[in-house]
């Protein structure tokens, strides 16, 4: 009786483990229990993938033995790579190490910067003996005809790696998802480049373009036109999502005025880029050093603060700059050195904000404070200079001889300066119980919800041309220095115009646990005693006590 109760638990364990088993395989489900729900795909990256029609294939060169922090980064990179897998099975994964073959390692490298893939050069000097790797923090997404590169380190000029790395595990979804809606995703929406009012060329804004095209359908518009047919314009101009004003120079006039007004309050979204101060570093090297900056009036003052922002015509000094290179010495002695030039704030971003979040410092050259107004608009202030800025009046004379001079650091008192403002919400009109310039079909005195970024200096968006070729934005050739510019016009663009949720991604905070570096190097004496002498140590007392134990049992 006894051995059948034995044979029927055992049947009946066989059959639960047969059925556990049978349900599990039929019944997938993973939990991610991460505190910040850091493996878990937003629903805007899993529409992205949901409906793949062919297969995409990520080449990832971020492979081989690394340092620590860059070792965590690769696992945070094949984590979120599997989330992607597991949510669509049209996405193929290589994992290469382009370096890794000895007799191919110098053409990979080649071929890799030839195309964009900057590499990143580690250096290691823990041991007491500098050494120095290349590592490849980028990859490759292919669908169809189309290729993208991503970059899954996200670099900073005011941060250690230890503080890169984890900014780049945050943004790690956000740098797929965006990479896959420049190839998966049909470009619907368009944007205008202003022109006719002494907007920056095309080759002076040429890198920016060429980062928005996968992206937007992008077309020149210019309000020429207005003088003879404004109606017309305006009609044309609402077709476009948004109106980007790259530093114009020439003032507006108020028929111009009106059908921007009149966009605004249609609905269309607005990026200006705009200066009340005529002064430009190009002037100083062109004209022996020297210029004077005065007063531009574009004729934008009541446009801008009917809408809730001034822009004063003066010019911001900040101790917390970018340098500017410049030949020291005499004769065929001079060399080009690095010197810090005041009329190049280095502003800082809002960490609280998806444009801004996460973002490296942005550069500008010889910007104008802004002041808010009090309306029914919201305003969020996106960048501001340092605490230690000073505000500088005009006209006034400014050569660059004025770098070797002593700087009184006690004057850069006057606190941080909003330079570039969001503005979001119901705006009113700048016409507003005024006479029209000209009569429009359906004027509209209030808009509906729309957005406008303003930039108080147009510098931020334009590229250096050397030799006719447009360099990339944001980055100092002289210095070798990477700003945030870039990123910054592009999470700007990507806000206004965001009908994908991208934007949101970004937002995503994650903790990233590291050991203190500088508590390990003072008790790293201790801690090696305790890992290798103690267990010897013990190890030795044990053999002693069994040894002696034996020898009273038995002897």
């Amino acid at each position: 009786m006894k051995n059948n109760k034995g044979l029927i638990y055992t049947a009946l364990v066989i059959v639960g483990l047969f059925l556990v088993n049978f349900i599990a395989s039929k019944v997938y489900q993973r939990f991610d229990l991460t505190k910040d729900s850091r493996y878990t795909l937003s629903e805007t990256s899993k529409s992205l993938i949901n409906n793949l029609d062919s297969p995409l294939i990520i080449d990832v060169f971020l492979e081989g033995d690394f340092p620590s922090e860059f070792r965590l980064l690769q696992t945070e990179v094949k984590q979120i790579i599997d989330e992607f897998q597991l949510e669509a099975n049209q996405i193929f994964i290589n994992y290469i190490n382009p370096i890794e073959d000895e007799t191919t390692r110098k053409r990979n490298i080649e071929e890799l910067s030839n195309s964009g893939l900057e590499p990143y050069i580690n250096t290691d000097n823990s041991t007491g003996k500098v050494t120095q790797e290349i590592i490849f923090p980028w990859a490759f997404a292919s669908y169809k005809d189309k290729t993208v590169k991503i970059p899954l380190l996200k670099r900073s000029i005011t941060q250690g790696l230890q503080e890169q790395i984890t900014n780049s595990i945050q943004t790690l979804e956000y740098a797929f998802a965006d990479g896959f809606s420049k190839i998966v995703n049909p470009k619907a929406k368009k944007i205008a480049i202003l022109k006719g009012n002494g907007e920056l060329s095309d080759a002076y804004i040429a890198d920016f373009l060429k980062m928005m095209q996968p992206y937007y359908n992008i077309a020149p518009f210019t309000l020429d036109s207005v003088a003879t047919n404004p109606q017309s314009t305006l009609d044309k101009l609402n077709q476009y999502d948004l109106i980007v004003a790259a530093k114009p120079s020439v003032a507006f006039s108020e028929n111009e005025k009106l059908v921007l007004d009149q966009y605004t309050m249609n609905g269309g979204k607005s990026l200006w880029l705009t200066e009340s101060v005529i002064m430009d570093k190009d002037s100083l090297y062109n004209d022996a050093s020297t210029g004077v900056s005065i007063m531009r009036d574009l004729k934008l003052n009541d446009f801008f603060f009917k809408y809730g922002i001034r822009i004063n015509p003066s010019l911001v000094k900040d101790l917390y700059s970018a340098p500017i290179m410049l030949a020291i010495g005499e004769g065929s002695n001079a060399q080009l050195q690095p010197i810090q030039w005041q009329y190049s704030p280095l502003a800082a971003s809002n960490p609280k904000h998806p444009i801004t979040k996460n973002l490296s410092l942005v550069k500008y050259d010889f910007t104008s404070p802004m002041d808010t107004l009090k309306n029914g608009v919201k305003k969020t202030i996106l960048l501001q200079s340092s605490p230690r800025s000073k505000l500088e009046g005009t006209p006034k004379q400014i050569s660059l001889d004025n770098v070797t001079e002593i700087i009184d650091e006690t004057t850069f008192n006057e606190g941080p300066q909003n330079l570039a403002v969001l503005l979001e919400g119901e705006f009113t009109s700048v016409y507003d119980k005024r006479v029209l310039p000209f009569n429009t079909k359906d004027y509209k005195s209030k808009s509906t919800i729309t957005k406008m970024v303003i930039i108080s200096d147009g510098d931020v968006i334009k590229n250096e041309v050397v030799r006719n070729k447009p360099q990339q934005l944001g980055f100092d050739e002289l210095t070798g220095k990477a700003f945030g510019n870039k990123e910054f016009l592009l999470n700007t663009v990507n806000y206004l115009l965001d009908d994908t949720g991208l934007i949101n991604i970004r937002t995503k905070e994650i903790s990233i646990p590291y050991l203190d570096s500088e508590k390990i190097k003072g008790t790293k004496g201790k801690w090696q005693l305790i890992n290798i002498a103690l267990p010897l140590v013990l190890l030795g007392l044990f053999g002693f006590a069994f040894n002696y134990y034996r020898k009273k049992k038995y002897t």
